[in-house]
């Protein structure tokens, strides 16, 4: 377990990294999960996920909590690389199976109603794989945990 958690504490790019995830991914799991932000709420998610995107409920649910606890464990750096995996195997699914079809750009097809493209969720891979090679970083609850400072070999 410990080496799931042992992060660089001086490590600025990984407290960059899963911050901006944090920041971009917690809305929309709080709108998911709690229906702030504008958004539906378990229920309303639940019943969109799995009547009008047919997902099965054990996919539905766990996209919420992947959305909603794997950023803030992020934000908070907590478990950072089990909750980067968990953002990225979320997102993988999400561009598989409703972006990944409709081109690069985010703005391609708006105007139609269609969905985006896949230029945000690159981003989001670039930062998600970060997070999942560094740990937390500066400032995280992992550096705290770990107790002690890994700094990477110099070949």
């Amino acid at each position: 377990m410990n080496k799931i958690i042992q992060t660089n504490e001086n490590n600025w790019t990984a407290l960059f990294a899963r911050i901006a995830i944090a920041v971009v991914i917690f809305p929309h799991g709080a709108q998911k999960l709690l229906g702030w932000f504008g958004g539906n709420g378990f229920e309303g998610t639940m019943q969109y996920f799995t009547t009008g995107a047919n997902l099965p409920w054990i996919i539905a649910f766990m996209v919420i909590v992947i959305e909603f606890f794997c950023s803030l464990f992020l934000l908070f750096g907590f478990m950072t690389r089990i909750a980067a995996l968990g953002i990225l195997a979320n997102f993988i699914g999400v561009v598989l199976f409703a972006h990944g079809s409709n081109g690069f750009f985010m703005n391609w097809g708006m105007a139609a109603g269609q969905p985006e493209g896949i230029e945000y969720f690159i981003l989001l891979f670039g930062l998600g794989i970060i997070s999942l090679i560094a740990g937390g970083g500066k400032g995280s609850i992992d550096a705290k945990l770990s107790g002690r400072n890994i700094q990477p070999k110099l070949a």
